[in-house]
């Protein structure tokens, strides 16, 4: 029994390193849900991305005719500041004009505060199609995390790319392997309800 056990572990070591690499990109890309986008009331970035890109991925949607306006997370304040004060600038800096953007303060925590407070945000603005904008790893634990916030607005989620994170590389970068290991342990605590 011992021995059968033994091969058995080693058959598993040995196809593992023969196929990590897609094994790898599996699990990377499992975090990972873009959706195509399509015409709706507004984008919605959620907060979190100190390099801009998700900002800078929902004012293209606006320059692109899909979204007329994009409501900014704004958590805070951190030094008197709330995130989305420092992300509208950045993105008008740019080149947006800074009347596509819409300033969100709140004092959330994590991604599921932020979709309660977005809830009502959402709905006093009379949104019932949002296109949802975060970094590609986080998108698919983000959708739906704001799905079951908010049941009567529809989402589309939009992935904007991470300066780091890569679903088919991320195991070749030492950001890119915290940022795989802090999203599936935030993955597997949403699946239970943590």
């Amino acid at each position: 029994m011992t021995r059968k056990i033994a091969l058995l572990l080693a058959a598993a070591l040995l196809a593992g390193l023969i196929f990590h690499s897609r094994i790898f990109s599996a699990l990377g890309g499992y975090l990972v849900h873009d959706e195509q986008p399509k015409q709706a009331d507004l984008a919605f970035v959620l907060a979190g991305d100190a390099n801009g890109n998700r900002i800078l991925r929902a004012a293209e949607l606006v320059r692109q005719g899909y979204v007329p306006k994009v409501l900014v997370s704004g958590p805070g304040p951190q030094y008197g500041l709330y995130e989305c004060d420092l992300a509208i600038p950045f993105a008008v800096k740019a080149g947006y004009p800074e009347s596509y953007f819409l300033h969100f303060h709140h004092d959330a925590h994590s991604t599921q505060e932020e979709a309660v407070n977005a809830g009502a945000e959402l709905h006093r603005l009379g949104a019932r199609h949002v296109l949802l904008v975060t970094s590609d790893f986080h998108t698919r634990r983000a959708g739906r995390i704001l799905r079951a916030a908010v049941p009567d607005v529809e989402f589309t989620v939009i992935a904007a790319p991470d300066k780091y994170f890569s679903a088919s590389s991320w195991w070749h970068n030492r950001e890119a392997r915290k940022t795989f290991l802090v999203e599936w342990e935030k993955t597997v605590g949403t699946w239970f309800g943590l």
